[in-house]
């Protein structure tokens, strides 16, 4: 049995309620350095680090290494970004027209976020991609990433490849430098 640790990066330089998917946001670097503090002690010795190559998740695996330099460098893989919401990227939730919003939620596995962002069904395959290989590697992981990210695990480890209904998606909350652990 291989366990996959998550791990959410550090709180963004973003004013609170930004929509900010694939936007490439930067983190505190103090911030990033407490999170890579409490976690760098708990890995195993032998786990693969992989990283969404946004800058807020690069960083905090970067972090992470500088603490434990006998892990292996982090292997970036585009896999692990979060969903690109297109037109919705750097706008704040609550301004959004609840027209495109409730358009995306009222077919939630195919419309196109932002209209020309990613829709949940290819955001679905690309971390089940991922989850795929981790699965086939045999190998306990860091996967340093997002909230979407981590969501869309939870699902994939009950064995929902695709939520067709937004009820299905997962609504706990995942605070940054949050992590949690899955086994398959």
């Amino acid at each position: 049995m291989s366990t996959l640790w998550l791990l959410r990066h550090a709180p963004v330089d973003a004013p609170a309620g930004l929509c900010y998917g694939r936007t490439d946001l930067s983190c505190a670097a103090e911030a990033t350095q407490a999170v890579a503090a409490q976690i760098a002690p708990l890995l195993p010795a032998d786990i693969a680090i992989h990283s969404s190559p946004l800058q807020r998740c690069a960083a905090l695996a970067r972090a992470i290494a500088e603490r434990r330099p006998a892990l292996p460098e982090a292997t970036i893989d585009a896999r692990l970004a979060e969903m690109d919401f297109g037109v919705w990227e750097g706008q704040p939730w609550d301004r959004i027209a609840r027209a495109d919003f409730d358009a995306w939620m009222n077919d939630f596995a195919d419309t196109r976020a932002g209209m020309h962002g990613e829709s949940t069904r290819l955001f679905m395959a690309r971390v089940g991609e991922a989850w795929d290989a981790w699965r086939a590697s045999g190998r306990d992981a860091l996967w340093v990433t997002h909230a979407g990210v981590m969501r869309a695990v939870t699902l994939l480890q009950r064995g929902v490849r695709m939520p067709v209904d937004a009820n299905e998606w997962p609504r706990q909350p995942i605070g940054f430098g949050e992590w949690l652990t899955v086994e398959a």
